[in-house]
C-alpha cells in the first residue's frame, strides 16, 4: 500500500512538472528531491476539497516544516523537556481539536501556579480564635453560627 501510494505521488509530480518546459532539463536526482521536500512540507495537492494540498488539508501535522532550524539541544535537555511536558500534561493527544493533556484531564495535573497557602500555625490561631468568639457556622437552624444562637455565651466581636 504504501509503495503504490510512493510511486502514484511519483507520477503526480512527474505529471505536474511534465506541463514545465523545464522538465525535460531535470534530472532524477532533482525530480527526487524535489518529491521528497514535497512531501515533507506537504506541498501536494490531494484532489480533496477543492483540491487543497495536504499541508493546507492538515496545517499542524506540517507546521515544522516552516520553522528554521532549532538551535542544538543536548539529549539531556530534550529528555528533561519531555520529562517536564508528561508531568504537567504539556503534550499534545491529536484528540479533540488535538488539546493537550492538561487540557482534556484538568484534575489530573497539578496546575502551572501554586498559590501560597496559611501555615499551620496560623490556621490554629485562627481556629482558637474562632472558638473563643463563638464564630464558627454549625448546620442547625440555617448554617447559624454558635455566637447567634447564644450570645450571652460569647464576647462581642470588636
Amino acid at each position: 500500500m504504501n509503495k503504490k501510494l510512493r510511486l502514484s505521488t511519483l507520477v503526480l509530480a512527474a505529471g505536474l512538472l511534465a506541463g514545465s518546459s523545464a522538465f525535460a532539463q531535470l534530472t532524477r536526482e532533482q525530480v527526487i528531491a524535489d518529491l521528497v521536500e514535497a512531501q515533507r512540507t506537504g506541498n501536494i495537492a490531494t484532489g480533496l476539497d477543492g483540491n487543497k494540498k495536504l499541508n493546507e488539508l492538515d496545517p499542524v501535522r506540517y507546521a515544522q516544516a516552516a520553522l528554521p532550524a532549532a538551535a542544538s539541544t543536548t539529549r539531556d535537555q530534550v529528555r528533561a523537556e519531555l520529562i517536564e511536558a508528561q508531568r504537567t500534561g504539556d503534550v499534545a493527544t491529536g484528540l479533540d481539536g488535538n488539546k493537550k493533556l492538561n487540557e482534556l484531564e484538568p484534575a489530573r495535573y497539578a496546575s502551572q501556579q501554586t498559590t501560597q497557602g496559611k501555615t499551620r500555625a496560623q490556621v490554629r490561631a485562627e481556629l482558637i480564635e474562632a472558638q473563643r468568639t463563638g464564630d464558627i457556622t454549625i448546620g442547625i437552624n440555617g448554617a447559624m453560627k454558635l455566637n447567634e444562637l447564644d450570645p450571652g455565651r460569647y464576647p462581642r466581636a470588636n
